[in-house]
């Protein structure tokens, strides 16, 4: 047993350079949480959370206890959080050891800035292109989105970087 309290993770992606991991986790409604996994850490499933359950009754009237670890990012209303991955390559230089989170209901990917186990700043850089189910690298960098509805794979060029497009 490693941590207790995790609600459906989603997505884990390993910190290229602190070896630390990250895992993104679905809360019901409102409550998706991005964690930085600690050894022996309670992250507080069902006790403390930012959702409600799916009719809209409370999971818990509680989102702090001791005891229990805050998440690093909280996404209320849930934005059904799946894949992470942080960036490695050449491709993006600006994006280096930064966080790309992919959402199922939003359809986006976005980019967390992370210094230490805080989240810093979140940028969307695509948005309903469809339901981001996946993302990779190659071994340049480049970014490759898979999406469904429809059925796909995105590739991010770093020409949308430098025109903001």
């Amino acid at each position: 047993l490693y941590t207790l309290g995790n609600r459906n993770p989603q997505g884990l992606s390993v910190h290229p350079e602190t070896d630390e991991v990250w895992a993104a986790e679905h809360g019901p409604l409102g409550g998706d949480e991005l964690n930085l996994i600690r050894k022996g850490v309670n992250y507080g499933w069902p006790v403390i959370t930012y959702g409600s359950n799916y009719n809209g009754s409370p999971v818990s009237d509680l989102t702090r206890k001791e005891g229990y670890a805050q998440p690093a990012l909280y996404w209320k209303p849930s934005t059904a959080v799946c894949p992470i991955e942080f960036y490695q390559g050449e491709a993006f230089p600006k994006w280096k050891n930064k966080l790309l989170v992919g959402a199922l209901k939003f359809e986006d990917v976005r980019l967390l800035d992370i210094e230490q186990d805080r989240v810093m700043h979140q940028e969307v850089i695509l948005k309903n292109y469809g339901r981001v189910r996946d993302i990779g690298l190659d071994p340049a960098g480049n970014i490759y989105v898979v999406v469904n509805k429809p059925n796909r794979v995105i590739k991010l060029s770093a020409l949308a970087e430098r025109t903001g497009q």
